[in-house]
Formats: structure tokens, C-alpha cells, sequence
């Protein structure tokens, strides 16, 4: 398991105990490597600074107890925003009826990357209508996903925030 998947793995418990989810954990590097934690609330709710920094406060303790990554670093805690990555077989599902733009790790009927309208999810596929067709990419074949921001997801997302 890589760096990201560790911090994953100490930290999801407990952010999820707080009433959120864990989007995505990356590392970016350099000599003082960033961790970045994205997570959203549980309830649906927009994220709030405080939020932000109630998870902060939380992973801070548990990073300095189980030390998964050697020597300094500096950690953020931020919200997916509008477009946000698509990490998790559910956002599929939650956000068919988007646009959204897909990586693959294999081609899939000959191809790498793919962009369209979201359908959902079937039988462990992603379902897309692009512009080419029709297209299935198995979820285990993603490298990565995110929302294309247009002006029916700023709407959607107007309407989500009340």
C-alpha cells in the first residue's frame, strides 16, 4: 500500500465518526510533502471552513501518533468543490446526469480517456454517453474522474446550497 492509501486507511475512521467522508488522500512531494485531505459532509451539507479545521485538528493528532510519512510535511484539509474528482463507485451513481471526464489505466475499445454524460453506474461499469458513443469503463479501470464544470452542475450546485 503507497503513502496515500496508509494515511487513508489511519485517518477514515475517524473522520468518518465526525460525520464525514473521505473523497480522495494525495501526496504531492518535494522535500516537505503536502498531504491533502478532501472530504465532504455526510449529510450533504456544504463544507464549511470549520469544518476543514475540525478534520485538520483531528488528522493532525492521529499523523503525529502513527507518523506514516518520515520527516516534515504540511497538511490540508480542503472540500471537493463543484469540480470535484470522482473517487468512489457512489459519486457515479450521484452524479449521473453530469459531465465528467475519465482516465483509464487500460484502453478501453481502444482508448484512454474518455468525456461525456454520466449514466450511472452497472455491474462495477462506469456508463458514459460521449461524444463517440456509448461507453462501459470498469470502476477498477479508473485512474481518475472528476466533473466537468458546466452551467447545468453551477446550477445544481446553487440549488443543493439553498
Amino acid at each position: 500500500m503507497d503513502a496515500a492509501g496508509r494515511i487513508e486507511q489511519i485517518v477514515t475512521p475517524s473522520i468518518e465518526a465526525m460525520g464525514y467522508e473521505v473523497v480522495r488522500v494525495q501526496i504531492s512531494g518535494g522535500q516537505r510533502p503536502g498531504v491533502q485531505i478532501m472530504a465532504e459532509r455526510a449529510d450533504g451539507a456544504a463544507m464549511t471552513v470549520d469544518d476543514c479545521a475540525d478534520i485538520s485538528h483531528a488528522v493532525s493528532a492521529l499523523l503525529d501518533v502513527e507518523d506514516p510519512i518520515s520527516g516534515p510535511y504540511t497538511l490540508e484539509v480542503s472540500s471537493p468543490g463543484i469540480d470535484r474528482p470522482l473517487t468512489r463507485l457512489k459519486d457515479f451513481e450521484r452524479f449521473a446526469g453530469f459531465e465528467a471526464k475519465l482516465e483509464s489505466r487500460i484502453a478501453v475499445d481502444g482508448r484512454k480517456r474518455f468525456k461525456g454524460l454520466l449514466r450511472g453506474v452497472e455491474e462495477g461499469e462506469i456508463l458514459l454517453d460521449t461524444e463517440q458513443g456509448p461507453a462501459r469503463v470498469p470502476f477498477d479501470n479508473v485512474l481518475r474522474a472528476k466533473l466537468v464544470l458546466t452551467d447545468e452542475l453551477i446550477r445544481a450546485s446553487a440549488d443543493a446550497q439553498g
